[in-house]
């Protein structure tokens, strides 16, 4: 899956852990009706994939859905889901901008498959 938008935050890495697990934030603002900002982790060795980002740049991020259960001390289980990055590849706004939009949807098709147009009792 990728996720195309503007860099709106990239966090410092972050080490938890004895073993040294390393996480890295990313939150990126999609460009649609309703624009959403999305937080992606990169870890470990993919956190080092941020360092040529900047805020304000467009990117296209590949990203993973994760899913993991947990069980609390009381019993409960719970779930949490994640997203992680594993690609970033940065986008030229000119390139963005370039790009087609989509085609409207057909609104209507005739059951013959011919190319008339359909007559109808609108009165425009």
């Amino acid at each position: 899956m990728e996720i195309i938008g503007k860099i709106k935050w990239i966090d410092e890495t972050k080490e938890y852990g004895t073993k040294g697990f390393r996480k890295r934030e990313l939150v990126i603002t999609t460009e649609e009706q309703y624009p959403q900002n999305i937080l992606v982790e990169f870890v470990q060795d993919k956190c080092d994939l941020l360092n040529a980002f900047q805020i304000g740049k467009q990117a296209k991020v590949s990203i993973n859905l994760r899913g993991r259960e947990w069980t609390n001390p009381e019993g409960q289980v719970k779930y949490f889901n994640s997203i992680q990055g594993w690609r970033i590849e940065e986008i030229s706004e000119e390139l963005n901008k370039e790009m087609p939009p989509m085609p409207p949807p057909t609104t209507f098709e005739s059951a013959e498959g011919d190319d008339n147009e359909a007559e109808d009792d609108l009165p425009f």
